[in-house]
């Protein structure tokens, strides 16, 4: 595989993690907050619930598993708040052309759901960035810290908006959604903020689907469009789709994403600590 080919795959593996940071990325109803549940009782999610997933490359012929994706989410008592650590890193093969490592942290409150503090560290071949945000609950203000490499931390203040969030708390804002009040074909603005800026973006709910994962299984599924910005690693000409199983448990079993250099896929393989059965699964 040639080098460029794998810059895009590390460039993608590391914004996404989302699903990456994609579902990671998914994650994105967070616009429209009449339709989402703030009852911590309805959440499709519970303390301890862990899910992997693993990112998967093609391009011509050549069709590869690259890295795995971890999440996990524990509960803070004393502060009311969810903390989620989302994990991300190349196997070891591919360490030797580039190796990335992803450490996401988020502790966001449940009711309502409200981002509250976020830390990333990132290492993506030699570039190095951390990012520190703390999150003005009354305000659309995001306090961040970010550093590169060994350089001196920069801090500035960003301007979101009521439903801005980082990357981990919206992969589980968007798992609280009243999925039966979203219209199909119907575009919902999104943002998200990461490193020194608040990215837009937007989301589709396409309809319902049966879905094979390999190695899991054929589910009932809810399928999604994302409507991507161009740039160095996506071509902002076509969606990336995301499919989530049609359960309590709403959890993001797929992804798939063209990038400038072939495409990108993200599964779930393993997972734990559910708060109900996959009653999705069909076989």
């Amino acid at each position: 595989m040639s080098l460029p080919m794998m810059t895009s795959v590390k460039r993608l593996f590391g914004m996404k993690v989302f699903a990456v940071r994609s579902f990671l990325v998914m994650v994105l109803f967070c616009s429209v907050p009449q339709i989402l549940s703030a009852q911590r009782s309805d959440l499709p999610y519970v303390p301890g619930e862990s899910l992997t997933y693993v990112v998967n490359y093609k391009w011509g012929a050549i069709n590869t598993d690259v890295g795995e994706a971890v999440t996990s989410l524990s509960y803070i008592d004393t502060l009311g708040l969810f903390h989620s650590v989302i994990t991300g890193r190349t196997y070891k093969f591919y360490d030797i052309i580039f190796k990335v490592r992803e450490h996401f942290e988020s502790k966001f409150f449940d009711d309502p759901i409200k981002p509250h503090y976020f830390y990333r560290k990132t290492q993506e071949g030699k570039y190095r960035i951390k990012n520190t945000f703390h999150f003005e609950k009354d305000t659309n203000l995001v306090h961040a810290t970010v550093q590169k490499y060994d350089r001196i931390p920069v801090d500035t203040i960003l301007v979101g908006t009521g439903n801005t969030f980082d990357i981990p708390a919206l992969f589980y804002k968007v798992r609280t959604m009243d999925f039966d009040r979203v219209s199909v074909g119907v575009e919902q603005p999104i943002s998200f903020v990461i490193d020194d800026d608040v990215y837009n973006f937007y989301f589709i709910l396409v309809g319902k689907e049966e879905k094979k994962v390999r190695g899991l299984g054929t589910f009932n599924t809810l399928k999604f469009a994302v409507r991507l910005v161009a740039g160095s690693v996506f071509t902002g000409d076509d969606d990336m789709f995301i499919w989530v199983t049609d359960d309590e448990n709403k959890v993001p079993l797929l992804f798939e994403s063209p990038i400038i250099v072939g495409r990108v896929q993200g599964r779930l393989v393993e997972y734990s600590n559910l708060k109900g059965p996959l009653t999705s699964k069909i076989k």
